[in-house]
């Protein structure tokens, strides 16, 4: 153990609490690391009645000796670490308690001190020993989460749809789409993602920023964003079932441009039905999207699919199994089979050999001395589990050792799920 630092956990306080300095240097140290703009005291007091919405707990490494002249004092951490709980949909309408990792930053001068590592050993042992079978974070670097045993579930792309006379979907609506005022969606935002959430495999569970997003309350960039328009999906019913805000791109683009800056739609219907809506508005010819399904029933729905152009596909929510057992027999399962799997864990939080029985849809998971079908990483069985990274395709590139003829292939059948995996919630 590292003597020159402490790591405190505690959760952030509200003004005028003791904590809440400590809050705010925190939150100072996470803006810095991602390299923000300083933020003003009402942005950090808004970031931090969020996160007490979310359930979020602050960790934070700090200098136990005294700070080199000059440079920032001991009470802004040299690294910060966040967490919060929240719940997965592994499939077929199951959700999951998930613990959620995020904030995560490391001062350029205290790297290569094992802070990182220190940090995120101590959470995921709480966290698995609080019960939780899974983890999950998002990455702005692909390659530090992997020696932790994060591997990547979904993937998210970048589109521009061309909503010119070439738009034209094979779809007959089934409901209607009216403009809203945005700030409905501050209490409806919530009521349709969890519709949604229900029903997509790989969706995390919404923070409190993103309804203040839909609303327009909020913005990336931070402070409202007057900008932002919205429209609501009408069921048949008269519920409203779906939404998209949007804003438009500015005159100076050519062609006129309006860009999505929430989509989210509990039914098919409603998903093409908004698009249909989005194309449909004057003066503009295109519509860009950065949080699409690499997987888009839109492509297919088009006569025309070349009116979506995607890019940058790339990877989101990254998966860590906690427990073996627990997690395997949480979902279910799209085949019956049998496997017997050699799990490797560099931080032994769940390393075994185990035997994956699946009866009906459902896995029965035991201890196993038996030669292993699959030998792999907790991060490759990370992936597996959502059934968007394929195993045979991991076996193919050495991530997974198939002992036995079609073990993999076995492997694909049972993990798959009932629609693609996908994620629209950042963290």
């Amino acid at each position: 153990m590292n003597a020159e630092y402490e790591i405190r956990r505690f959760e952030p306080a509200a003004p005028g609490e003791p904590g809440y300095p400590e809050a705010t240097a925190w939150d100072s140290a996470v803006s810095f690391g991602f390299h923000e703009e300083r933020s003003t005291d009402e942005r950090v007091q808004e970031s931090i009645a969020r996160s007490r919405v979310d359930g979020a707990v602050y960790t934070g490494a700090y200098q136990t000796g005294q700070p080199a002249p000059y440079s920032l004092g001991s009470e802004v951490p040299v690294a910060t670490f966040g967490s919060q709980p929240s719940t997965l949909n592994i499939g077929f309408g199951r959700l999951l308690d998930a613990h959620l990792i995020t904030g995560v930053t490391v001062r350029t001068s205290h790297r290569r001190r094992g802070l990182l590592r220190r940090m995120m050993t101590e959470d995921l042992t709480l966290a698995k020993g609080n019960g939780i079978a899974i983890a999950a974070l998002t990455a702005s670097e692909a390659s530090i989460y992997g020696r932790f045993g994060f591997g990547v579930a979904t993937a998210e792309q970048s589109i521009t749809v061309d909503t010119s006379a070439k738009f034209q979907l094979n779809h007959t609506p089934v409901g209607t789409v009216e403009v809203a005022d945005p700030k409905v969606l501050l209490e409806l935002a919530p009521q349709v993602f969890a519709r949604l959430h229900n029903e997509q495999p790989g969706s995390i569970g919404r923070q409190e920023f993103y309804r203040q997003l839909a609303a327009g309350a909020s913005s990336r960039e931070g402070g409202p964003d007057a900008k932002v328009k919205a429209a609501l999906h009408y069921a048949l019913d008269g519920t409203v079932d779906g939404y998209v805000s949007y804003r438009f791109g500015g005159w100076d683009k050519t062609p006129a441009t309006m860009e999505i800056v929430d989509l989210v739609a509990a039914t098919p219907a409603a998903y093409l039905e908004l698009w249909q809506y989005l194309a449909a508005i004057d003066l503009v010819e295109r519509v860009t999207w950065n949080e699409a399904p690499v997987d888009n029933p839109l492509t297919w729905a088009l006569t025309d699919s070349r009116c979506v152009a995607a890019a940058n596909p790339r990877d989101l929510l990254w998966l860590r199994i906690l427990d073996v057992r627990q997690a395997l027999e949480a979902r279910a399962f799209a085949a019956d089979g049998t496997l017997v799997l050699r799990v490797a864990d560099g931080l032994g939080l769940t390393a075994g050999t185990f035997s994956v029985e699946v009866r009906d849809g459902s896995a029965q998971v035991s201890a196993s001395a038996a030669a292993p079908d699959l030998e792999l990483d907790i991060t490759a069985l990370s992936s597996i589990y959502l059934g968007a990274v394929n195993p045979v395709s991991l076996a193919a590139a050495g991530r997974v050792q198939e002992h036995t003829e079609g073990a993999a292939f076995l492997a694909a059948r049972l993990f798959a799920l009932e629609r693609p995996a996908h994620c629209l919630t950042h963290f």
